[in-house]
Formats: structure tokens, sequence, C-alpha cells
């Protein structure tokens, strides 16, 4: 499966701060804003990953990532030259995409609980169809919503409505077939000039392919569209780190906890930042033998 992180949009809603650099190039708390989506991929085991950006943006991330190969994973880069909608994203990526299945995840989406790991895997073996996300939130009219039956088959998704039919939000994480370029391509802009993920879901939904990963108690989901969701993000991770002396996100940590890197590599990667306290936590991680199991991080 191949991995795409939606970072583009011109991030009106962050002005001035996003007037010169990219929503997700913003820290939240300690670490960029793209480390979180980023680090949803690597939890499910896609190594192959495309990051979608402005032409103005993209250099920044080329900058940030490289190639991946520091942490034994592929990144490729492409251009959103005009935000179109996030199922424009299927048909930018398609080379990239090939005959593979795909998940897509939004550059602003935060991820974070207690056996994420193994949902994140359970998704990534995606042989047919769709998987989206059902997340309760108390004001669910604020958010695209899911309804499902008793097997968790999606019978419809509504989009802000009045009277939700459910309390589980949709989130910005998908899981596809390779069938998602071909419906992606056939879609049409809406009367907003975009291609609606929701459009998408819905045709994968007409077909009777469509399935829901509710995601309950101890699980986090935060988007950070706003100054405020932002501020609210970044008390959330410093409270769960400095409670539990644990980093939310750190791919580092990730990527020798699933055995790609190893301790060498990350004193390596730790070396440039050991006057700041992330470049201290790599160097714990790799004195400690038991804390090497993404398993037990997520």
């Amino acid at each position: 499966m191949k991995g795409v992180i939606l970072a583009g949009g011109s991030g009106t809603r962050l002005f001035p701060i996003t007037r010169a650099v990219s929503k997700q190039l913003i820290p939240v708390y300690d670490k960029p804003m793209v480390y979180y989506p980023l680090s949803v991929l690597m939890l499910a085991g896609i190594k192959d990953i495309l990051i979608i950006s402005t032409p103005h943006d993209l250099p920044q991330f080329e900058k940030l990532f490289g190639d991946g190969s520091h942490l034994v994973l592929s990144f490729s880069y492409a251009e959103q030259a005009r935000p179109e909608g996030i199922a424009q994203s299927f048909i930018i990526g398609k080379d990239f995409i090939g005959s593979d299945a795909v998940a897509l995840v939004l550059g602003d989406n935060i991820f974070y609980g207690r056996g994420l790991r193994e949902v994140l895997v359970r998704c990534a073996g995606l042989e047919e169809g769709g998987i989206i996300f059902g997340y309760p939130v108390s004001e669910p009219g604020h958010y695209g919503v899911v309804d499902f039956d008793d097997d968790n088959n999606v019978t419809g998704i509504e989009e802000k409505p009045e009277k939700p039919k459910s309390k589980y939000a949709v989130p910005g994480l998908y899981f596809y077939d390779n069938d998602v370029v071909e419906i992606a391509e056939g879609l049409r802009q809406s009367a907003r000039g975009e291609l609606e993920i929701t459009d998408l879901n819905m045709e994968y939904l007409r077909r009777g392919k469509l399935k829901v990963e509710l995601l309950g108690r101890g699980f986090a989901w935060l988007d950070t569209g706003t100054h405020e969701s932002m501020q609210q993000a970044a008390n959330y991770v410093r409270a769960i780190q400095t409670r539990q002396g644990l980093k939310i996100a750190c791919i580092e940590e990730i990527a020798f906890a699933l055995g790609y890197i190893d301790r060498k590599n990350v004193k390596d990667l730790a070396r440039p930042m050991l006057n700041n306290d992330y470049g201290h936590y790599l160097m714990d991680i790799i004195g400690e033998e038991g804390n090497n199991n993404a398993d037990e991080m997520y």
C-alpha cells in the first residue's frame, strides 16, 4: 500500500502566519505539524509516501524530509497548483499510486491512542473497497457525519447535517483500493469548484464497498485548521508528553521501533539536536532496551 499526505491549501484561516509558510510546517508543540500524519502512515507499515503541496511550499518539505532514506522510507513529491479538493490527490498521485491500494491522510490531522497501530495495520491490509473512520464528537453537525449498520457498512454520509443520524464525524484519514484513481477521475467539481472526498466516498457507498472503522474512547483526533485548534492540539501533545515522558509522532522513534533503523542510525539523527529536548529524547530511547516496540508505543 502507498501513502499520500495532502499538505496543500492556502491556509487562509491561519493568516497572517501562513502568508509565508505552509500550515503543515508550523510546529504543533515540539515538531512540525506534518510529523503527525506522517507517523500515522508509518504506523500502518507504509514506506512509500507522496507529499502533495503547493509549488511554493513543496521545496520546504523536500528540505525537511529529503528522499526519506534516513528513515528507510521513500518520499516522493508532487505539486497541487490550485486547491481543487481532497479527491484531487488521487489524480495528482496517479503515477505514484500505480496499481497499488492507497491511504490518504490530511496534513493537519492528528491521531493518537492506545491500539492505534493495530487499527492502522488492519486497514492497510485492505483488499477491496474503501475504509473511512468515525470519531464520536459532541457536535456532529459541524462535520461530515457517517451513518452505518451493525456490520460497520456505511449507509450514508452527510455534510454538516442539521439533524445528524449519528454522533460519528469523519476525520481526514482514508484507505482505498486501486479503484480510487478511476473514481476520482470520474468526479465532477462541486459548486465550490472542488473534487469532494464525500462524493468519492459516496461512489464507494453506491458500489456497496465502503466500511467505517470506529475510533472510540481512548483515541484522540485533532485537526489544526484554526488558531484555537492549533493551540488546543499543542496543549494536548504537551500534556501527554510531559505526563508520560513519551513523545507523540516522533518519526525517528517509530522507525527504530519498526526495525527500519538501528541504534547507530538514531544516534546519528539525534546528534544535530543534542542542544534540545528532542535530541535528548532520541538518545534516551536507544539507551532503553525495552523501548523499541511499536505495538507498545501506540
